[in-house]
């Protein structure tokens, strides 16, 4: 399958100093769900940001490795200049204009097209149908709304865009198991239905792995796994550091991995 992302050893530091993603490499096919999995600090915030451009706000910048969209490189495109491409991130916390309604939060993600008046209203109408629950909210400031209404608001918001890709931070944060389901079983349907790529960082691993096609594992901003969302489910090393179905003091996974390695090239 085609990649329409494609990260390749890229290289993060902050404030000239902080090394923090140690090259980096993945790939998102076209009309793809890939996770990039990791507890937290692994690198999986820094690695989203420096695929939409927004390290400089926080001081940071890519000195090694490049970024492509569709084979074209994007590494020094503004932010703005890659929503317009179709690469849009929600981010991490649910951000929303809390003095604004839900609609016009909505409208907002619609900013940057040069689109008409009935073009407009056509995906309002598309974003209420995937989100019911924001069409009956849609007068509602959304700083009184809650947490889960947010999440659908902060998504529909960059729907408004048209991505070809959303890069989604965190989107289970927060929230009760019921609505993180509801999420993610709408971010399949945007999948399927309208073809939008996927990167999702989530901590949330047993959730992210049965709607993803493919997963990294991210861990002290590295690569130290990869593969498709049912073999990385059914790995034993992943089962024991990140679905908790083993006991035991937590160690490093990639020690776990280098010596079960080394465990198996002796047998």
């Amino acid at each position: 399958m085609t990649a329409l992302l494609s990260v390749n050893g890229i290289e993060v530091v902050y404030n000239h100093v902080i090394l923090v993603l140690k090259g980096v490499s993945l790939a998102v096919p076209e009309g793809g769900i890939v996770a990039l999995l990791g507890a937290n600090g692994a690198g999986k915030t820094t690695t989203l940001r420096a695929i939409s451009n927004l390290l400089r706000s926080e001081r940071g910048e890519v000195t090694k490795g490049s970024i492509e969209l569709g084979g074209q490189h994007v590494d020094k495109l503004n932010p703005s200049a890659l929503v317009r491409r179709g690469v849009v991130q929600v981010m991490e916390g649910r951000h929303c204009f809390a003095h604004l309604t839900v609609e016009e939060n909505l409208l907002v993600g619609a900013y940057a097209r040069r689109a008409g008046g009935s073009r407009i209203k056509d995906d309002l109408d598309k974003v209420y149908g995937y989100f019911p629950r924001l069409a009956q909210r849609r007068r509602a400031q959304a700083g009184f709304i809650s947490g889960g209404e947010q999440q659908m608001t902060a998504l529909g918001r960059a729907l408004m865009a048209r991505p070809r890709m959303l890069l989604l931070d965190e989107p289970s944060m927060g929230l009760a198991p019921l609505i993180v389901e509801e999420i993610f079983h709408i971010v399949r349907d945007l999948n399927q239905k309208e073809r939008v790529s996927f990167l999702v960082a989530e901590q949330n691993t047993m959730v992210a792995l049965r709607f993803a096609d493919f997963g990294y594992i991210l861990e002290n901003g590295r690569v130290v796994l990869e593969g498709s969302a049912h073999s990385l489910a059914d790995n034993e090393d992943v089962k024991e550091f990140y679905l908790g179905l083993s006991g035991g003091e937590r160690r490093s996974f990639r020690d776990v991995k280098h010596y079960t390695r080394r465990k198996r090239w002796l047998a």
